[in-house]
Formats: structure tokens, sequence, C-alpha cells
């Protein structure tokens, strides 16, 4: 151990008539433990947050969505099935029709997004089937025979919507709602709507309100029929095997097709609501980083307090031979055993702190589709918290420590 450490040490710890010294630099300490674990707290839960929004938005969207980019149906799907099935990193992949149209239930009308899916393959590439809270996806290709209390209808097909589309439409597993597209026929008197009854058969519960309440499903060759699309397909779904590959995949797979197709990552559909998250976590460390810029303005003023109560002992170092820099050694050191004492105590606290928001914080179910508030802590936050309060705790100790090394022994002896 230098002999500046021992010097460091041994100026922060007070003597009798040096109290407010040691109350200083108590204060200097709690302030930055109290910053660094209001950080890693709040960096936690952003996180927790976004990563629990991440994982309902894939959950009902796959991770890469192939589409004509004249918007025109792909009718040769099979082929692009087979050139996507062979890029590496690809899990699973499946055709899907998309369109907008009215769902309407005896007393209710709601206007929804209906696709059309391969039941045996979606559960492959979104949670779909996982989401379901009643009912099978496999059901989608059954026929049902009408209601006994009207067997002069024809037979209906399967239809999986979401909880609050249900709540919505007034409707529960085996009720019958009809599907209205405005891309009907022609009449005399204009185009007339297209209508078809289906039958609920699996009611799903993604998490998020947008998607239970605007999204159904029924099978591909159904929506193919409804919409008089022939043997053509709206886009292709693609699942990856690690979600953060998606846009290298993407970017493989245009180019595999032959740039002729529109391939889009999950990011890029969802830019805007993952760019205004993370600026939002941003933003958040630059103001709870003032915390930790009110504990360093106090280690000035406590390394500038030592600086004075010690002249006299520094003014002796130099005599010895201590060099400038040895002397503003020894109060950097004081600054970063005070910073790196408060980063020690912080993130333990920031731990407790996450784990009791997470243990006791409860949400009220009938507000948010949580119960609990999630919490994620990441490795690369907590360093980059743990680093940024010693590089500010190390800048505070800049001023001071000058202060202490331009002391001419001559002057804080004069009169001794």
């Amino acid at each position: 151990m230098t002999y500046q450490l021992l010097i460091a040490l041994r100026y922060l710890r007070a003597k009798r008539r040096q109290r407010t010294i040691s109350l200083n630099t108590f204060i200097s300490i709690a302030g930055v433990t109290l910053g660094v674990a209001a950080l890693i707290a709040t960096l936690a839960v952003m996180s927790g947050f976004e990563e629990n929004l991440r994982e309902k938005i894939l959950g009902t969207n796959a991770h890469v969505v192939i589409v004509d980019r004249a918007q025109r149906p792909i009718e040769e799907y099979g082929e692009v099935l087979a050139a996507v099935a062979r890029l590496p990193h690809v899990v699973a992949a499946t055709p899907f029709i998309y369109n907008q149209v009215l769902l309407t239930a005896e007393s209710n009308v709601h206007g929804v997004i209906l696709r059309g899916i391969d039941p045996a393959t979606e559960g492959k590439v979104t949670d779909v089937e996982r989401n379901l809270i009643d009912g099978r996806l496999a059901n989608l290709s059954r026929t049902f025979p009408p209601p006994s209390d009207k067997p002069g209808l024809s037979p209906r097909s399967g239809i999986v919507i979401g909880k609050e589309l249900a709540l919505r439409l007034g409707v529960f597993m085996g009720d019958t709602i009809n599907v209205v597209s405005p891309r009907g026929t022609m009449g005399p008197f204009g185009m007339v709507p297209k209508l078809r009854p289906y039958q609920v058969v699996g009611i799903f519960d993604s998490g998020m309100y947008d998607y239970d309440s605007s999204i159904a499903y029924i099978s591909l060759a159904q929506a193919q029929d409804f919409f008089q699309m022939g043997p053509a397909v709206t886009g292709i779904e693609i699942k990856v095997d690690e979600i953060f590959r998606a846009s290298a995949v993407a970017d493989a797979a245009e180019a595999a097709l032959g740039g002729r197709y529109w391939v889009r990552d999950w990011r890029e559909m969802n830019r805007n609501l993952f760019s205004a998250l993370k600026l939002e976590k941003i933003i958040m460390f630059i103001i709870l980083i003032l915390i930790i810029l009110v504990a360093a303005f106090n280690i000035i003023g406590t390394l500038t307090m030592i600086v004075i109560e010690k002249s006299r002992e520094i003014a002796i170092l130099k005599a010895m031979g201590a060099t400038r820099r040895a002397v503003m050694a020894i109060f950097m050191l004081d600054g970063l055993i005070i910073g790196g004492v408060g980063v020690v105590i912080g993130i333990p606290l920031g731990y407790l702190v996450c784990w009791a928001i997470e243990t006791f914080y409860t949400l009220p179910a009938d507000v948010y589709y949580i119960s609990h508030i999630p919490v994620r802590i990441s490795l690369f936050d907590v360093v980059l918290v743990a680093g940024s309060a010693l590089l500010i705790t190390f800048l505070a100790t800049v001023y001071p420590s000058w202060q202490a090394g331009k002391l001419a022994p001559v002057e804080a002896l004069r009169y001794e």
C-alpha cells in the first residue's frame, strides 16, 4: 500500500475536532449510494417494461414479414417459403392473408383485421396458439353444422377472436358472428358487401389490448375463398432463432428473393414505439444522474475542507520531498474512495429495490394487463451506472486536488 493511499484513508477518518469533515464524507457516500441505487432500479424497470412489451408484440407478430413491393398477392408463395427455409437462423415460416373487415353479432358491429393463417404452421411462428384461453387453433380447419334451431343454414367454418373483441361483440364460444367484407359483388345498385357466418372456435388473450380487440383469425383456405384470392397469399411470416438476428435474416431474405419483395423485421415494423422507449430510458438516465452530480458537489466541498484543514500537513509533506502529483493523488484517492464505497453499497441496494418492486408492488388487474411491475436488470446498465458514478466522483476531485498540489510550503508554514 503506497503512502498516498495511507494518508488518503487517514484524512477521511475524522478527529474529534473535525467531525464536520466526517459528516460531509458520510453525506457524500450516501448521495452516491442513493444515486446509483435509483439509477439501477429505474433502468431495470424500464428495461422490464420494454422486454415485456417486446414479448407481447412478438407473441402476436412474426420476427420477419415478407410482402410484395407492389402490394400484390403472392401467388408463388411455395417457392418463397422454400427459399426462406434454406436461410441460416430461420426456424419456421408460414403464409398469411391480411385484410380489413367488419364483424357483426346480434347487437354489435366492430371493424377488425382479419388474418388468414395455416393452423398447422402458425403456432411455429407466433404465439397465437399458446395465447388461446379457450378452443384450439386446429378447429379453424373444421366445418360446423348449423344450429339445431336453424337447420336451413349452411355449415360454418371456425373463427378465433380476441378476448376484448369477444366482450365488445357480446359473443362466447360456439356463437355465430358474421364477417362482412366491403369487397363484394357488383349489383344493380352498386357494390354489395360480401357476408359470411363463422362460428367462434377459440378466444385468445395476448395481453395487448390493441391486438385483443382488433384481430380475428380464420383458416388460410377460408380467407382465400372469402377474399377471392385463389391460391395467392398476402405475405410470408418468418421466425428466427434469435430475435436480434432478425435484421440480418431480413437482409439475407431480400437478397435471396432478388429484391422483388419487401422484407421487414420486427424492429422496423415497430420503430416508433421502440425508439420512443429507448429515448425515454436515455432521458431518465440523464435526469437521475443529477442525484450523483449533487453528491459530486458535496465531494468537492468535503475535499476543499480537508485541504484547508490539512494545509500544514500538506506543506510538511512537500517540504519532505512529496511531489505535486503525489499530493494531488492523495485527494483524488479520497474522492475515488467516497465514490467507490457509494457504488459498492449502491449496487446491492439497487438490486434490493428491484426485488422489492417486483415482489411486493402489485398493479390493479382492472387497469393493467400485468399484475406485477416487470424488472430486468442488465449487466450493461449496472456497469454503465457504476462507471458513470466513478467518473463523476473522479472529476469532482480535480479542483480540490489541484488546489492542494499548488500549495506552497513556505506560505503554509509561515505562521506555524
